[in-house]
Protein backbone atom coordinates (compact mmCIF):
# COMPACT_ATOMS: atom_id res chain seq x y z
CA UNK A 1 0.00 0.00 0.00
CA UNK A 2 1.35 3.30 -0.87
CA UNK A 3 1.62 5.93 1.96
CA UNK A 4 0.98 9.46 1.55
CA UNK A 5 3.95 10.86 1.94
CA UNK A 6 5.42 8.16 -0.58
CA UNK A 7 2.99 9.07 -3.62
CA UNK A 8 3.95 12.68 -3.64
CA UNK A 9 7.73 11.66 -3.75
CA UNK A 10 6.82 8.77 -6.73
CA UNK A 11 4.93 11.98 -8.23
CA UNK A 12 7.91 14.08 -7.34
CA UNK A 13 9.99 11.50 -9.11
CA UNK A 14 7.84 11.54 -11.94
CA UNK A 15 7.41 14.82 -12.92
CA UNK A 16 8.24 16.55 -15.96
CA UNK A 17 9.46 19.48 -13.71
CA UNK A 18 12.24 17.31 -12.38
CA UNK A 19 15.82 19.09 -13.44
CA UNK A 20 17.73 16.31 -14.90
CA UNK A 21 17.33 16.92 -18.36
CA UNK A 22 14.48 14.86 -19.71
CA UNK A 23 13.19 17.19 -22.06
CA UNK A 24 16.26 17.52 -24.06
CA UNK A 25 16.19 13.93 -25.65
CA UNK A 26 13.85 12.41 -28.03
CA UNK A 27 14.78 8.78 -28.57
CA UNK A 28 14.87 9.11 -32.58
CA UNK A 29 11.49 10.17 -32.43
CA UNK A 30 12.85 13.41 -34.27
CA UNK A 31 14.29 11.23 -36.76
CA UNK A 32 11.55 9.01 -36.96
CA UNK A 33 9.22 12.27 -38.05
CA UNK A 34 12.29 13.78 -40.34
CA UNK A 35 12.14 10.32 -41.91
CA UNK A 36 8.50 10.72 -42.71
CA UNK A 37 7.77 7.45 -40.78
CA UNK A 38 5.30 9.41 -37.90
CA UNK A 39 3.35 12.07 -39.21
CA UNK A 40 0.26 12.34 -37.22
CA UNK A 41 -1.27 10.97 -34.10
CA UNK A 42 -1.99 7.53 -34.74
CA UNK A 43 1.41 6.76 -36.03
CA UNK A 44 2.40 8.57 -33.02
CA UNK A 45 0.25 5.93 -31.14
CA UNK A 46 1.92 2.76 -32.71
CA UNK A 47 5.32 3.75 -32.14
CA UNK A 48 5.09 4.28 -28.85
CA UNK A 49 2.74 1.61 -27.64
CA UNK A 50 5.51 -0.91 -29.85
CA UNK A 51 8.15 0.61 -27.59
CA UNK A 52 6.34 0.27 -24.43
CA UNK A 53 5.70 -3.60 -25.18
CA UNK A 54 8.82 -4.32 -27.22
CA UNK A 55 11.21 -2.41 -25.40
CA UNK A 56 9.81 -1.09 -21.95
CA UNK A 57 8.33 -3.90 -20.61
CA UNK A 58 11.07 -6.72 -21.59
CA UNK A 59 14.46 -4.46 -20.54
CA UNK A 60 14.18 -1.24 -18.89
CA UNK A 61 10.92 -2.37 -16.47
CA UNK A 62 12.14 -6.22 -15.53
CA UNK A 63 15.83 -4.45 -14.99
CA UNK A 64 14.43 -1.34 -12.73
CA UNK A 65 12.52 -4.33 -10.73
CA UNK A 66 15.72 -5.79 -10.06
CA UNK A 67 17.61 -2.87 -9.13
CA UNK A 68 14.80 -2.08 -6.59
CA UNK A 69 15.27 -5.65 -4.95
CA UNK A 70 18.95 -4.84 -5.20
CA UNK A 71 18.98 -1.58 -3.41
CA UNK A 72 16.52 -2.60 -1.12
CA UNK A 73 18.87 -5.42 0.01
CA UNK A 74 22.08 -3.04 0.00
CA UNK A 75 23.54 -5.12 -2.33
CA UNK A 76 26.00 -2.54 -4.30
CA UNK A 77 27.42 -5.71 -6.20
CA UNK A 78 24.08 -6.14 -7.84
CA UNK A 79 22.91 -2.84 -8.83
CA UNK A 80 26.19 -2.67 -10.78
CA UNK A 81 25.42 -5.66 -12.29
CA UNK A 82 22.03 -4.35 -13.37
CA UNK A 83 23.19 -0.85 -14.08
CA UNK A 84 25.41 -2.23 -15.90
CA UNK A 85 23.76 -4.16 -18.47
CA UNK A 86 21.24 -2.03 -18.92
CA UNK A 87 23.64 0.16 -20.33
CA UNK A 88 24.95 -2.29 -22.32
CA UNK A 89 21.12 -3.16 -23.67
CA UNK A 90 21.38 0.37 -25.17
CA UNK A 91 22.25 -0.32 -28.75
CA UNK A 92 23.44 3.62 -29.84
CA UNK A 93 25.75 6.21 -28.26
CA UNK A 94 23.04 8.79 -28.10
CA UNK A 95 20.96 6.28 -25.96
CA UNK A 96 23.41 5.25 -23.66
CA UNK A 97 24.63 8.97 -23.61
CA UNK A 98 21.13 9.94 -22.32
CA UNK A 99 20.32 7.36 -19.94
CA UNK A 100 24.09 8.17 -18.17
CA UNK A 101 23.33 11.69 -18.05
CA UNK A 102 19.83 11.29 -16.72
CA UNK A 103 20.95 8.96 -14.53
CA UNK A 104 23.98 11.21 -12.80
CA UNK A 105 21.99 13.97 -12.98
CA UNK A 106 19.51 12.40 -10.96
CA UNK A 107 22.40 11.39 -8.23
CA UNK A 108 23.42 15.12 -8.43
CA UNK A 109 19.81 16.36 -7.53
CA UNK A 110 19.14 13.52 -4.54
CA UNK A 111 23.06 14.54 -3.07
CA UNK A 112 21.72 17.73 -2.97
CA UNK A 113 18.91 16.67 -1.20
CA UNK A 114 21.30 15.53 1.42
CA UNK A 115 20.18 11.99 0.63
CA UNK A 116 23.43 9.32 1.13
CA UNK A 117 24.65 7.34 -1.39
CA UNK A 118 24.71 9.42 -4.07
CA UNK A 119 27.80 10.47 -4.52
CA UNK A 120 29.89 7.52 -6.32
CA UNK A 121 26.83 7.76 -8.58
CA UNK A 122 27.48 10.81 -10.06
CA UNK A 123 30.51 10.13 -11.78
CA UNK A 124 30.11 5.98 -12.32
CA UNK A 125 29.94 5.62 -16.58
CA UNK A 126 27.31 2.82 -15.58
CA UNK A 127 24.81 5.06 -13.82
CA UNK A 128 21.60 4.59 -15.63
CA UNK A 129 18.36 6.91 -14.97
CA UNK A 130 16.49 3.77 -13.87
CA UNK A 131 19.40 2.75 -11.17
CA UNK A 132 18.53 5.96 -9.34
CA UNK A 133 14.95 5.82 -9.52
CA UNK A 134 15.28 2.60 -8.49
CA UNK A 135 17.05 3.70 -5.61
CA UNK A 136 14.92 6.82 -4.94
CA UNK A 137 12.19 4.87 -4.62
CA UNK A 138 13.84 2.84 -2.25
CA UNK A 139 14.59 5.44 -0.01
CA UNK A 140 11.97 6.90 -0.19
CA UNK A 141 9.37 4.02 0.69
CA UNK A 142 7.83 3.97 -2.73
CA UNK A 143 6.39 0.13 -3.35
CA UNK A 144 7.87 -1.68 -6.49
CA UNK A 145 4.88 -1.96 -8.93
CA UNK A 146 4.18 1.65 -8.75
CA UNK A 147 8.06 2.43 -9.06
CA UNK A 148 7.31 0.50 -12.39
CA UNK A 149 4.78 2.25 -12.93
CA UNK A 150 5.93 5.23 -12.77
CA UNK A 151 8.99 4.78 -14.59
CA UNK A 152 6.42 4.05 -17.50
CA UNK A 153 4.80 6.83 -17.04
CA UNK A 154 7.32 9.37 -17.07
CA UNK A 155 8.51 7.87 -20.61
CA UNK A 156 5.57 7.78 -21.94
CA UNK A 157 4.77 11.51 -21.04
CA UNK A 158 8.15 11.93 -22.12
CA UNK A 159 7.83 11.00 -25.22
CA UNK A 160 3.98 12.43 -26.01
CA UNK A 161 5.97 15.67 -24.88
CA UNK A 162 8.36 15.44 -27.50
CA UNK A 163 6.04 14.22 -30.41
CA UNK A 164 3.70 17.78 -29.68
CA UNK A 165 6.68 19.08 -30.61
CA UNK A 166 7.81 17.55 -33.44
CA UNK A 167 4.72 16.16 -35.54
CA UNK A 168 3.54 18.50 -34.34
CA UNK A 169 0.13 17.43 -32.56
CA UNK A 170 -2.26 20.08 -30.53
CA UNK A 171 -2.12 19.80 -27.17
CA UNK A 172 -5.80 17.81 -26.89
CA UNK A 173 -4.46 15.15 -29.10
CA UNK A 174 -1.48 14.37 -26.96
CA UNK A 175 -3.95 14.43 -24.03
CA UNK A 176 -5.93 11.33 -26.17
CA UNK A 177 -2.47 9.60 -26.97
CA UNK A 178 -1.91 9.90 -23.04
CA UNK A 179 -5.36 8.77 -21.70
CA UNK A 180 -5.20 5.98 -24.31
CA UNK A 181 -2.01 4.65 -23.80
CA UNK A 182 -1.42 5.06 -20.01
CA UNK A 183 -4.33 2.13 -20.27
CA UNK A 184 -1.90 0.06 -21.35
CA UNK A 185 0.48 0.39 -18.37
CA UNK A 186 -0.68 -1.76 -15.86
CA UNK A 187 -0.66 -4.83 -17.18
CA UNK A 188 2.79 -4.38 -18.65
CA UNK A 189 4.00 -3.37 -15.90
CA UNK A 190 2.74 -6.97 -14.72
CA UNK A 191 4.24 -8.61 -17.24
CA UNK A 192 7.86 -6.83 -16.93
CA UNK A 193 7.26 -7.60 -13.03
CA UNK A 194 6.58 -11.62 -13.90
CA UNK A 195 9.81 -12.07 -16.74
CA UNK A 196 12.57 -13.94 -15.31
CA UNK A 197 16.55 -13.05 -15.84
CA UNK A 198 16.84 -15.24 -18.77
CA UNK A 199 13.86 -13.69 -20.71
CA UNK A 200 15.47 -9.89 -20.10
CA UNK A 201 15.90 -8.55 -23.83
CA UNK A 202 14.06 -6.68 -26.68
CA UNK A 203 14.95 -4.75 -29.25
CA UNK A 204 13.41 -2.41 -31.58
CA UNK A 205 15.16 -2.21 -34.92
CA UNK A 206 13.13 1.07 -35.45
CA UNK A 207 14.74 3.05 -32.67
CA UNK A 208 18.06 1.72 -32.81
CA UNK A 209 17.82 2.86 -36.92
CA UNK A 210 16.09 6.33 -36.14
CA UNK A 211 18.54 7.04 -33.16
CA UNK A 212 21.79 6.38 -35.08
CA UNK A 213 20.31 8.84 -37.98
CA UNK A 214 19.72 11.17 -35.25
CA UNK A 215 22.74 11.28 -34.38
CA UNK A 216 23.72 12.75 -37.63
CA UNK A 217 20.75 15.09 -38.47
CA UNK A 218 21.74 18.45 -39.66
CA UNK A 219 19.52 19.98 -37.49
CA UNK A 220 17.55 19.08 -35.03
CA UNK A 221 15.59 20.72 -31.64
CA UNK A 222 16.73 17.44 -29.47
CA UNK A 223 20.24 16.51 -27.98
CA UNK A 224 22.26 13.88 -29.60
Amino acid sequence: MVTDLALLRLLQLVSPGLPIGMYCYSQGLERAVDDGWISNASDTGEWLNGLMAICLARVDLPILARLYDAWECGDVERVEYWSGTLIACRETSELRAEDRHTGQALARLLDSLVIDGMQPWIRKPETTLATVFAFAAVNWGVPKRETVIGYLWSWLENQVLCAVKLVPLGQVAGQRLLTDLAGKIPALADEALSIADHDIGGSAFGLALASSRHEMQYSRLFRS
